[in-house]
Parts: structure tokens; sequence; C-alpha cells
């Protein structure tokens, strides 16, 4: 976890800032999952670090979507034309894979339980 952590600090995910009383704050939470072998043994353990987007609220934020991912018809697609064109497919495991977007709002998020800034204990997180 504090590798995947590091990682976020070095990326600049967020600035810790004061929090204020007008701020909506989001959790966060740690995903755990196993990485395993194709013969079913366990390769490795990863550990994904995540907002909780659930404090969306039906008639203001809620059909609006956080995560951007790639949709299974995309992948669909692109196999369909690698093998219509002969081209090579390579698998890549990526260690860390950040999407770039722009936030339109300010989202304040909790500090990572166990993480918290020793120096600002009670700031809140800006992504």
């Amino acid at each position: 976890m504090s590798k995947e952590f590091d990682v976020l600090l070095r990326n600049g995910t967020w600035d810790l800032v004061p929090q204020t009383i007008d701020q909506n704050l989001v959790g966060c939470k740690w995903v755990f999952y196993i990485k395993r072998k194709p013969n079913g043994s366990i390769d490795h353990f990863k550990a994904r670090f995540v907002p909780k987007g659930f404090r969306q609220r039906p008639g203001i934020n809620y059909h609006e979507t956080f995560s951007p991912m790639v949709k299974p018809t995309t992948l669909r697609l692109i196999l369909a034309l690698a093998i219509s064109f002969g081209w090579s497919l390579r698998q890549l495991d990526v260690n860390n894979a950040f999407f770039h977007g722009h936030l339109t709002k300010n989202v304040f998020m909790v500090q990572p339980l166990g993480f918290s800034d020793q120096q600002h204990p009670s700031h809140v997180c800006e992504l």
C-alpha cells in the first residue's frame, strides 16, 4: 500500500488544503485484489486507492461518471481489427496508470486512513 500511496503523492494527485464548512467531502478506501498466474496460483497482491463516489445526489450529480474506462465494445472492435489485418497483439501490465482528466468542479476528499499528513491532520485532499 505504501508504494501505491507514494506514487499518488509523486503524481500530485491532490493538494492538502484546510477544511471549510462548505466542502462536500467524499471518503476513500483501499481495494485489494489478488493477481493470479494462468495456472491459478497467486502471483502477487495488489492494492488500489479509490475515492468513494456514492455521495452523488439524484438530480444534482447522479449521472456523472468520475472514472473513465474503456468500453468492452471498443476492445472487441480493436481485437476484430487486429484479426482482420493480421496485427500482432501484446499484453502489458501497467503498474500505475493515471487518467489525466480535468475536473470542472472542486472535489474534496478526506485523507486516507493510516496515511494522514502528520503536520496537517485536519486538512483535506483537493483533487
